[in-house]
């Protein structure tokens, strides 16, 4: 019996490739050959998969960057990049494909599509993104990471979860310690890409808590490399033990160890805090299509498990007063933990194998 065979296909932010990574490393396991589709941007992101994944940079492009003419090769682009991935997959026949959504997975879903490979997406937000909707009616199913999900009409949704990598996995309700007399710990994260308006603020409002607190703290803040040196600044004039870098390859250990998250709503961001358990006051990035993370986020916070701050509202002094009230309330700081935990989903990532393998046997069948 051959070697099942597994493309899966994702876009250029860790939003998409974290819970892709998550798949990969599970089907490994199970003896499937895998296969990754993405882009330039994407790749940056590749460094935790396993080493057994086959990667492959595909041409792909996206009307929301470039000037004129480079959004007149956007369609020759894409098309050439269906093209380039139904020949390959004449070749080397995919049991099934799985998209996470981003414009690098239209070259493999779209020939998966022509060729009727067994075929599915992965939407980790409650709005669908761009690409996903437009293949949500033309797959066998949609997992969603949020529920519910807006979805198109005729679009076969089932709630999966969002899936988290094994380092993840591995902090899964990791013991919180409450905030205390002692130093403590706040992890701050921008997303896959860092937050210029979480590094404008974040440092000013926690060098605006009170003494006592403020003394305690550490702080890991992920900031874009431009806004680096004056987020570094900022922590350095008020006194502030912090770590600042454009990304974490360690951010379950980081996010483990805190007694406070300030983040984005990403889906990814959101399952990792619920896996994990930690109070968060969640920002949702206000230009995100369909508003996906304010829906991201309204589960936590209608569990009481996080703070939502819409960007209109968030000056450091109103940050500042909701890390205070957490921050002093050790009773209630660990009531927010445990409804993170409480809101999570951690066999994700075994759901959506279980959908994987439905597929693979159904076109076996």
């Amino acid at each position: 019996m051959s070697q099942p065979f597994l493309i899966i296909a994702a876009g250029g932010t860790g939003g998409h490739m974290f819970p892709a990574q998550a798949l990969a490393e599970a089907m490994l396991k199970r003896g499937w050959r895998v296969r990754l589709t993405t882009d330039a941007r994407g790749a940056r992101y590749t460094g935790g998969f396993p080493h057994s994944t086959e990667i492959v940079e595909v041409s792909s492009a996206t009307f929301a960057r470039g000037g004129i003419l480079s959004k007149l090769l956007v369609l020759p682009r894409i098309a050439l990049g269906v093209l380039k991935m139904s020949a390959g997959m004449l070749r080397d026949k995919p049991d099934v494909v799985v998209g996470f959504g981003g414009y690098p997975s239209i070259p493999a879903l779209g020939a998966a599509t022509l060729l009727r490979r067994p075929r599915m997406i992965h939407e980790q937000n409650g709005v669908l993104g761009r690409v996903n909707r437009v293949f949500a009616r033309r797959v066998a199913r949609v997992a969603c990471g949020v529920w519910p999900t807006d979805l198109p009409k005729g679009a076969r949704g089932v709630h999966v979860g969002n899936p988290v990598r094994g380092s993840v996995l591995e902090r899964a309700g990791a013991p919180y310690i409450p905030p205390g007399d002692y130093p403590m710990s706040i992890l701050v994260m921008g997303g896959s890409q860092g937050a210029r308006i979480l590094s404008d603020i974040v440092p000013d409002a926690i060098a605006a808590l009170p003494d006592d607190l403020r003394r305690d703290l550490r702080v890991s803040h992920q900031a874009r490399p431009e806004d680096s040196a004056h987020v570094i600044e900022s922590y350095a004039e008020a006194g502030i033990s912090a770590d600042v870098q454009p990304f974490f390859q360690d951010v379950p250990r980081r996010m483990a160890d805190a007694q406070l998250v300030i983040s984005r709503a990403g889906a990814s961001s959101i399952a990792d805090l619920t896996v994990i358990g930690r109070p968060s006051v969640l920002i949702p990035f206000a230009a995100a299509a369909g508003d996906h993370q304010t829906a991201n986020a309204r589960g936590l916070v209608q569990a009481g498990a996080a703070v939502l701050i819409p960007e209109d509202a968030l000056y450091p002094d109103s940050l500042a007063a909701q890390i205070t009230a957490i921050l002093s309330q050790p009773d209630a700081a660990v009531k927010m933990a445990h409804a993170a935990l409480a809101a999570g989903k951690p066999g994700a990532t075994d759901e959506l194998v279980a959908l994987v393998d439905q597929l693979a046997e159904r076109a076996g069948q």
